[in-house]
């Protein structure tokens, strides 16, 4: 978990150095609520509840939802979670850097990358794909897994 938060710390302390070296207030608070941002979009808080991969995995078992393997800092993951909006709750998140088990999963899928987003559907596994490829795994009946 702790490297999870890392990158937003790093934001976070780059941010307050810009803001040391700024001579004008109103610059300095605009310039350190950018860091901010960034700081959260970077961290955790912008994805639901991570669950072990053993937890994912036997939910989707029981209830046909697929599962996002992602980890803090990763663009596509924030691309796949903004695109998704509020259905970003009909997953099952797995982030890697807190679970080994989770990062073994990706390995396996992926041929010993840790690449992600890395989704399984259905049965079905994807690397980085498009948001519209899980949207209609979302929308279209689920068939049994």
């Amino acid at each position: 978990m702790l490297r999870s938060w890392w990158l937003a710390g790093v934001m976070l302390a780059c941010g307050l150095l810009v803001v040391a070296t700024q001579d004008q207030p109103w610059v300095a608070v605009v310039e350190f609520l950018i860091f901010a941002a960034l700081a959260v979009l970077f961290s955790p808080l912008v994805f639901p509840r991570s669950l072990t991969a053993a937890q994912a995995q036997e939910r989707s078992a029981r209830d046909g939802r697929p599962i996002v393997y992602w980890r803090p800092g990763c663009r596509y993951c924030l691309r796949l979670r903004r695109r998704l909006g509020g259905r970003a709750g009909q997953v099952h998140w797995v982030d890697i850097w807190r679970d080994p088990a989770g990062a073994a999963a990706v390995r396996a899928i992926t041929g010993g990358d840790e690449t992600v987003p890395t989704v399984v559907a259905r049965g079905e596994a994807a690397v980085n794909p498009e948001p519209a490829w899980l949207l209609q795994r979302l929308t279209s009946p689920s068939s049994p897994v």
